[in-house]
């Protein structure tokens, strides 16, 4: 409680109230119905203690007097005993009985009682203050029990104080819509933002794959392996995305709090599709569409297999029968090389960090290798609209790779005056084999707010 300034006034010790005060509004901030409890009980352990310290000083003070009513008594080097018939007048003066008025007994003044025949001091007279019992041990449990009554009333009764606030609080998600899809809150971290303050592609892209994850989860689909049923483990069979397109009509910025919905389709006889469509979760807004095609890979020969029918009976039933939340963009995606691509990145080396439970490259880290040999005034002008994916392969922790990008008919040194821009990336290792084609759309930047990029910049300036 700190240090506090003891002020006494008329001989009598004056700070228990203002101890109890200040002791209890240490706990003004407990907006509850337990608050007033809580600083009631604060009060009388506060002042419990006070009384307990009274109580220590009249002890040693007793103690004090006993050793000089036994024993010896120096005063001045002369040494005097007390003889044994004092003592036993002493105790005959403690021990008689309370004088007695036309036969009624008179009960003597606590200022009488506490001097003796010989002027000594005599312990106080036993009265209902200095015998209370010590109630702090019993104030303190009664306040520990208040406090925990408390946090589990908030945490079953919990309320936003904000209507921006998680309506999902830990980020769990459930199921919605007679089973068939998956709803999940992410707010927006500041070290998910970039240069832009807004979420990265990383970011996204992530929230993507950890709704997918989780719905295999919450339907009781997720076996030993990463997104794998019970069946698809037995036959060492692993999920695989091959072709994924994303169109992003909003980013969200730090502090927003997106919502996923995903579900999953058929995709052909031997694919699945899986879609997401992520929305503001305080305005309803649209913000991310995406739609991806997966097939099934052994994962100990690394080659694609065909759905066992074990697996089809465990997977058909959460199926649901919709369009694709994004148009197939059918346009065959071009093969770059050396000679057609106008901007290059060798040397990308896979990390450890960069490997899934599968022990091969997890998908969202080829975005980031695509996007490392795209031009960096495209970065700085533009934004990413839309892209369209194809994996080709995987690659291992040993890989080394290339990222290839070329500028559809624009000219890169001046950006400033262009509208949307295609670009074409081809991802490969070193020795040629293709990992991932793609083609990627980008919009000058506010855009959709404020029209251009100079208006922005006027505006700013």
């Amino acid at each position: 409680m700190g240090k506090m300034r003891k002020r006494k006034r008329g001989g009598r010790n004056t700070d228990i109230l203002n101890n109890a005060i200040v002791f209890s509004g240490k706990f003004s901030f407990i907006d509850t119905p337990f608050c007033f409890s809580l600083q009631v009980g604060a009060c009388i352990s506060c002042l419990s203690k006070k009384l307990d310290s009274k109580r220590g000083d009249f002890n040693s003070s007793d103690s004090k007097n006993k050793k000089l009513g036994s024993g010896s008594t120096n005063l001045g080097g002369i040494k005097l005993k007390q003889s044994a018939s004092s003592v036993s007048l002493q105790v005959k003066a403690n021990a008689q009985a309370p004088p007695k008025i036309n036969g009624t007994s008179v009960v003597t003044s606590p200022v009488e009682s506490f001097k003796n025949e010989d002027g000594a001091s005599s312990p106080p007279a036993r009265t209902f203050i200095n015998q209370l019992p010590d109630w702090s041990m019993l104030l303190a449990a009664i306040t520990t029990m208040f406090l925990a009554a408390e946090k589990q009333w908030m945490m079953l009764d919990w309320k936003p104080r904000r209507p921006d606030m998680l309506i999902d609080p830990f980020g769990i998600g459930r199921i919605v819509q007679d089973g068939l899809v998956f709803r999940q809150n992410f707010a927006i971290r500041s070290y998910e933002i970039g240069a832009d303050r807004t979420a990265s592609i990383e970011t996204l892209m992530n929230h993507l794959q950890e709704t997918a994850i989780n719905h295999c989860k919450s339907a009781g689909l997720l076996g030993e392996g990463f997104g794998a049923t019970p069946e698809m483990c037995k036959k060492n069979l692993i999920w695989v995305v091959t072709r994924m397109q994303v169109v992003f009509d909003r980013y969200p910025t730090w502090g927003d709090v997106v919502q996923v919905d995903t579900w999953a389709s058929a995709s052909g006889k031997n694919g699945m599709r899986r879609d997401w469509l992520v929305s503001d979760s305080k305005t309803g807004e649209i913000l991310t569409r995406a739609t991806s095609v997966w097939v099934m890979m052994n994962k100990v020969t690394r080659r694609l297999s065909k759905i066992p029918e074990e697996v089809r009976g465990e997977i058909e039933p959460f199926f649901m029968n919709s369009d694709p939340v994004v148009a197939e963009d059918s346009r065959k995606l071009v093969k770059l090389d050396e000679s057609t691509a106008e901007h290059v990145r060798k040397g990308l080396t896979p990390r450890w960090s960069d490997l899934d439970v599968n022990q091969h490259v997890n998908n969202v880290k080829y975005i980031g290798w695509i996007l490392e040999s795209a031009p960096l005034a495209v970065l700085e002008s533009h934004e990413l609209s839309s892209m369209t994916l194809e994996y080709r392969r995987e690659c291992g922790r040993d890989s080394v790779l290339q990222s290839l990008t070329t500028v559809s008919d624009s000219d890169v040194g001046d950006l400033a005056n262009v509208g949307e821009i295609e670009c074409q990336h081809l991802l490969r290792l070193e020795e040629g084999s293709e990992i991932v084609r793609g083609r990627t759309q980008w919009r000058p930047k506010y855009a959709k707010s404020f029209g251009s990029v100079g208006q922005i910049r006027a505006e700013s300036a």
